[in-house]
């Protein structure tokens, strides 16, 4: 779970980083409207703090998130006024409906340490589709795909802030330990804190598998929103 640091400067990280968040969500608004032209409702699972779903709201008449981490939660709600975002695992949520879509970006469905916790988490999110409902996955990378020992680093200003993160990303036993180290400085001092993720390298049929079981007809989109592409399944 992401810490309170964390959360209070995602947002500016990620677009230090230049990700285009309202690109991400026309991308995905048009691919699921190839499958399901109807579609008019949308769920985010594992929303974080909420910047999908801030464009996604320009494409469906009604989103509605999804977040474990009461932080990220927090930051999201207070972004998105009058859209539920509901605190839960992705195992076991339930929000006693079903929408048109279900997303789970920026490959938080590979947090999942095991197979079987995948599986779960795609059974429950394909619970919460409707008939011809469109499942989209942001998937981590594939274990043939995977640079060991990855180093990344960014410095961004904002606002009299400045942010510098770097990054390790480590292979131990199938799984990616990525390391992170934040330092934060503005007119108060200088923070300095840290966070350790652990990525689950699932194979590309684990994902394919995972959805088919949840009852829909599984899909591997290659290049769309980053290098790792997506997984996709329509609801049968």
């Amino acid at each position: 779970m992401f810490e309170q640091q964390v959360a209070e400067v995602y947002d500016l990280i990620y677009r230090g980083r230049g990700k285009d968040f309202r690109a991400e969500a026309a991308d995905l608004a048009e691919l699921i409207r190839a499958r399901n032209p109807d579609a008019t409702s949308l769920l985010d699972v594992a929303c974080g703090t909420g910047k999908h779903l801030r464009f996604l709201r320009e494409h469906f008449a009604e989103v509605a998130g999804v977040e474990l981490s009461p932080a990220m939660r927090a930051v999201a709600t207070a972004k998105l006024p009058g859209v539920p975002v509901t605190g839960g695992d992705m195992r076991d949520f339930a929000l006693g409906r079903t929408f048109d879509a279900v997303t789970c970006m920026f490959s938080s469905v590979a947090y999942m340490p095991t197979v079987a916790d995948l599986r779960a988490a795609i059974a429950r999110m394909a619970q919460h589709l409707a008939a011809g409902g469109v499942l989209v996955l942001e998937p981590w990378f594939f274990p043939e795909q995977f640079a060991d020992g990855h180093v990344a680093g960014h410095v961004v200003r904002d606002a009299g802030r400045t942010v510098s993160r770097v990054s390790r990303s480590v292979r131990v036993d199938g799984v990616t330990r990525m390391e992170s180290q934040y330092l934060v400085a503005d007119d108060r001092g200088i923070e300095h804190f840290a966070q350790v993720e652990m990525i689950t390298l699932f194979d590309e049929s684990d994902y394919l598998q995972a959805v088919e079981l949840a009852g829909c007809a599984a899909e591997f989109v290659a290049d769309r929103l980053s290098d790792r592409g997506l997984v996709v399944g329509t609801k049968r």
